[in-house]
């Protein structure tokens, strides 16, 4: 099976820009139920805002709600094609302790978001497995 075949597609994923507030993309989270926005320069992915950036980054060192997301954002992002084995990403996402991870094309334009959840699709013993891993990973910063 390939991600594309279970990943959500980019037209139904929320992206912010690095001049997107903090304070959005906080409600843009909330509105969409999840702890992270792929950061979009024109189509191509630029990096990745979690609810952990906002947390670690940008509240516990006071910075402004109106503080752009480009200060806060991880820029190094993990990411897949939408053409990659299941099996190579579920390892990909346990070794690197992620839960979700960005798809896209060769030009790296987003393409969708697929999360270890979505990946284990029919295969519990995998999900477990993975994310029992991920959990005793130390959390990216």
């Amino acid at each position: 099976m390939y991600v594309e075949e279970l990943m959500t597609p980019a037209a139904r994923v929320r992206t912010v820009t690095r001049d997107t507030g903090l304070r959005e993309a906080a409600r843009f989270m909330r509105e969409d139920d999840t702890g992270v926005l792929p950061v979009n320069d024109g189509d191509t992915l630029v990096g990745i805002l979690t609810d952990r950036d906002i947390a670690i980054r940008a509240v516990a060192e006071g910075m402004p709600a109106d503080t752009p997301v480009g200060e806060v954002m991880t820029g190094e992002v993990l990411y897949c094609y939408a053409d990659a084995p299941t099996e190579d990403v579920i390892v990909n996402m346990r070794d690197n302790a992620i839960r979700r991870m960005p798809v896209v094309d060769r030009d790296r334009n987003l393409r969708g978001m697929v999360s270890i959840v979505d990946l284990t699709k029919g295969n519990p013993k995998t999900a477990g497995e993975a994310l029992a891993r991920i959990h005793d990973q130390p959390p990216q910063t």
